[in-house]
C-alpha cells in the first residue's frame, strides 16, 4: 500500500506529465479554448442582450469545455503510444493517473477561466456580489469536468480522434440545456426537469450567485450536487480502467 506522500508525490508527477504533453495539443486548444468562445459570439453578437447577465453562463461554457479537454487525449494517446502501462509499471497506481489526470485538467480550467472573468470584469465592469464563492465554484466546477473528460477517456479505445468525438457528442448537447443560452429563470416546468439532470445547470447556477447574486437553487444544494457528480465520476473511470487491464485491454 502506498503511502501518503508517496501517493501525492506521483499525483503531482502525473500531473506535471499532463501539463508539459497535452495542453499544447490541437484538441485541447480547439475545443478547450476557440470553441466555447466562437459558440457564445454566435450567439450573442446581433442581438440585443445584456452581456453582464449571460457572462456567468459563458464563464460556465468555458470552465465547462477547457476543463473537460484535457481529459479525453490522455489515456488514448498513451495506450497509442505504449506509454501507459510504461507508468503503472512504475512505482505509480490506477489512482494516482486518475487524479493526476483530474488535476491537469482542472488547472487547465482555472486558468483559461480566471482569465476570461479577469478580462470581462475589465471589459464590461462585471458585479461580483460573492468572491469566496466564485473562488469554490472555479475549483469545484474545474474538478467536476476534468472528472468527467477522464471518465470519457476511460473506455478501451487508442484513437485519440475517436474519444474527442464520443466526448463532443455528449459534451454539446449539454451546453443546450443547461441555463447557458437560456436563463434559468425563463425555463418551463418540462425543461427543468431536463435541465436538472446537467451537472452544468448546477454550475452555471454558481457562478450566477456569484457573480450576479441571482441564484435559482441555494449554493448548498448546487456545490452538493456537483461533489457527488465528482465522486461517481472518479468511481466509474477507475472501475472501467481496472476492468480494461484486467482484460489486457
Amino acid at each position: 500500500m502506498m503511502d501518503l506522500r508517496l501517493f501525492t508525490r506521483s499525483v503531482l508527477l502525473v500531473t506535471e506529465k499532463n501539463m508539459r504533453i497535452y495542453y499544447y495539443k490541437g484538441a485541447v486548444v480547439i475545443f478547450g479554448l476557440l470553441f466555447p468562445f466562437i459558440m457564445f459570439l454566435t450567439f450573442f453578437i446581433g442581438r440585443n442582450l445584456n452581456l453582464i447577465v449571460f457572462f456567468p453562463a459563458f464563464l460556465g461554457m468555458m470552465l465547462f469545455f477547457s476543463s473537460s479537454s484535457t481529459g479525453p487525449l490522455i489515456t488514448p494517446w498513451e495506450k497509442r503510444e505504449k506509454t501507459y502501462e510504461r507508468l503503472l509499471s512504475l512505482p505509480v497506481t490506477l489512482e494516482s493517473i486518475i487524479l493526476g489526470d483530474i488535476l491537469a485538467g482542472s488547472i487547465f480550467g482555472i486558468v483559461i477561466t480566471t482569465i476570461v472573468w479577469s478580462a470581462g470584469s475589465l471589459l464590461i465592469h462585471l458585479p461580483l456580489a460573492n468572491p469566496g464563492l466564485l473562488v469554490i465554484t472555479l475549483i469545484l466546477g474545474a474538478f467536476t469536468f476534468a472528472a468527467l473528460g477522464t471518465l470519457l477517456s476511460s473506455p478501451a479505445m487508442s484513437n485519440p480522434s475517436n474519444v474527442m468525438m464520443v466526448s463532443n457528442l455528449i459534451r454539446l448537447p449539454l451546453i443546450f440545456i443547461s441555463g447557458i443560452f437560456i436563463p434559468l429563470s425563463q425555463l418551463g416546468d418540462w425543461e427543468w426537469m431536463l435541465t436538472s439532470l446537467s451537472p452544468l445547470t448546477y454550475l452555471v447556477d454558481l457562478f450566477n450567485g456569484a457573480i450576479n447574486g441571482d441564484a435559482i437553487y441555494p449554493a448548498v444544494l448546487d456545490v452538493t450536487v456537483l461533489v457527488i457528480v465528482i465522486l461517481v465520476f472518479i468511481l466509474c473511470a477507475k472501475l472501467i480502467q481496472q476492468y480494461n487491464l484486467s482484460k489486457g485491454i
